[in-house]
């Protein structure tokens, strides 16, 4: 679930907001969302205080928006893989290898959502919820595929695979990320073979 594609908004967005908020995707990913203080998104993103404060009026709400733009860019990730992909199993490969690609780059720091839904508690908070509601529409999107690749139960298949995504990306970042892969891979493998017994 890549923080690195471009955002691609659908309305214009000033140019300093804009920064601002790759700063933010960028800093909060690599160093938590906690220990990064206004004052160095301000100098990083190269805008006044009475910008940044313009556009966001605090850091809340960037970091509201922060998970926003995550949860947009993964979206966007698997639906670009689907418009590309000519059958269901093609488009789960596709984003097996996307996925594998990217816990194994350089800036690669554990899964976006866990780190941020590890620095708030409370279930309840906002971030939580948007959280929450990410990870229901991207086991939907799942499901939706397998359904179409016949597999006999689309829906626990989909909790399944969003199981094993997460398992790739934590073990990855603190553990064997050739290892990982391999099993991400593994557990893929078993979802198409299952939809094609179902389907003979």
């Amino acid at each position: 679930m890549s923080v690195t594609t471009p955002l691609a908004p659908t309305r214009r967005v000033a140019p300093a907001k804009a920064r601002i908020l790759e700063t933010a995707i960028t800093r909060f990913y690599q160093d938590g969302i906690r220990s990064v203080g206004v004052d160095r998104l301000i100098e990083e993103s190269s805008v006044t205080k009475a910008t940044f404060y313009k556009h966001y009026g605090s850091k809340d709400r960037l970091i509201s928006d922060y998970v926003d733009a995550l949860a947009l860019r993964a979206v966007d990730d698997f639906d670009a893989s689907a418009s590309e992909a000519s059958t269901p199993e093609e488009l789960l490969r596709a984003w097996t290898d996307h996925l594998v690609d990217y816990v194994h780059g350089d800036t690669f720091r554990g899964d976006p959502f866990l780190n941020a839904a590890a620095e708030f508690a409370d279930p309840a908070h906002p971030v939580r919820e948007r959280i929450t509601e990410h990870f229901e529409t991207m086991t939907e999107r799942f499901a939706g595929v397998l359904e179409k690749l016949g597999h006999p139960m689309p829906g626990a298949a989909a909790d399944r695979l969003i199981l094993a995504t997460l398992g790739l990306e934590a073990w990855s970042y603190t553990g064997d990320v050739i290892a990982a892969s391999a099993a991400f891979r593994s557990a893929v493998d078993g979802l198409i073979a299952e939809a094609a017994t179902a389907s003979r």
